[in-house]
């Protein structure tokens, strides 16, 4: 890092260290029993760290003028985990301020990497600059038609976004980390955690799914 500056080595070190520490809490949040205090703690942590990351690496694309396309994971991670952090909290689909500036600042940065992506020449693999993109609005288009669901069933249905959402921002907080400290064995380096990630997601929601089935079938 001889060549940059004092300050951007410092957002460097600050932005690798925030996020490998906030991977390391999320395993602990992942592996901890959902509810309890150790889970909520690790979790809140989690998100903490994840803010710093995502505000060091906005510091590092647009004052440093660094690496931009891991700023859209950073992106995806930092909405998962806003989105994830917003259906915990409220239980509900009721449309509040908050989740509405949150799509539209989702959808403007989604939509300003896929124009810089392509004024530059797509210096990096289409297929994860583009999935990349396509998986946040995927996101943000089932945040925008959630409010279309019944409010009675969506009580039901909170607790496994909160799961998905939660599992997808660690994953794509790992997909920036390991498409960085292997950069030879990219795509692989940047999809493999994302496959990963989501077929544990799905492990975990019909995991949670059966449980909760089975508690209301026994007899009280």
């Amino acid at each position: 890092m001889g060549e940059y500056t004092i300050l951007h080595q410092t957002n460097i070190i600050v932005h690798v260290c925030a996020g490998t520490i906030a991977l390391l809490v999320g395993l602990i949040a992942l592996a901890t029993k959902k509810g309890k205090k150790r889970h909520r703690k690790s979790g809140r942590i989690f998100l903490w760290l994840l803010s710093i990351v995502i505000l060091t690496g906005l510091l590092g694309v647009f004052v440093f003028k660094g690496n931009a396309f891991l700023i859209v994971i950073t992106v995806l991670s930092g909405y998962n985990g806003y989105s994830g952090y917003r259906c915990l909290i409220t239980k509900s689909n009721l449309p509040q301020w908050q989740d509405i500036v949150a799509v539209v600042v989702g959808i403007a940065a989604g939509s300003y990497f896929l124009y810089y992506f392509k004024t530059i020449g797509m210096m990096w693999a289409p297929v994860i600059i583009y999935a990349s993109v396509g998986f946040l609005f995927f996101i943000i288009s089932y945040d925008l038609l959630r409010y279309l669901i019944p409010r009675k069933k969506y009580k039901t249905l909170w607790l496994y976004e909160h799961i998905y959402k939660m599992i997808a921002a660690f994953t794509a907080l790992l997909s920036a980390a390991t498409g960085t400290v292997l950069p030879h064995y990219k795509p692989y380096s940047q999809f493999l955690p994302s496959l990963l990630g989501t077929s544990f997601a799905i492990f975990a929601i019909i995991y949670v799914y059966r449980k909760r089935a089975s508690l209301r079938l026994k007899p009280s």
